[in-house]
């Protein structure tokens, strides 16, 4: 069983920038693969970004087009947490921001590809 806790969500102007983090347990946490969702209001979850673990796609990033270029995903395996740096943000980016442990560690698009999710963090972009 693997356990996500995600924080640093807000409110923020747009232009703004926010970290995300998420916390999880787990003793192999660097050989997940863990990705970031978004679902805004009345909207499916979508695929903004995720980071490759050491079992499969070894560390290796990928973006949803939308957020390439001001969103970066990075992981701390001694501490066992993912982030979410956000810079230039969008009122189109705002919504619950999903973390998500994909054990075989290859971090695929699909949220399909995902084995545990944690609870979510609001993040609202004000115009």
């Amino acid at each position: 069983q693997v356990q996500l806790v995600e924080s640093g969500g807000g409110l923020v102007q747009a232009g703004g920038s926010l970290r995300l983090s998420c916390a999880a347990s787990g003793r192999t946490f660097s050989s997940y693969a863990m990705g970031w969702f978004r679902q805004a209001p009345g909207k499916e979850r979508v695929f903004v970004a995720s980071i490759g673990g050491s079992g499969g796609s070894g560390g290796s990033t990928f973006y949803a087009d939308s957020v390439k270029g001001r969103f970066t995903i990075s992981r701390d395996n001694g501490k066992n947490t993912v982030y979410l740096q956000m810079i230039s943000l969008k009122p189109e980016d705002t919504g619950v921001y999903y973390c998500a442990a994909d054990l075989n560690g290859l971090g695929f698009r699909s949220e399909f590809s995902y084995d545990y999710w944690g609870q979510g963090t609001q993040v609202t972009v004000s115009s």
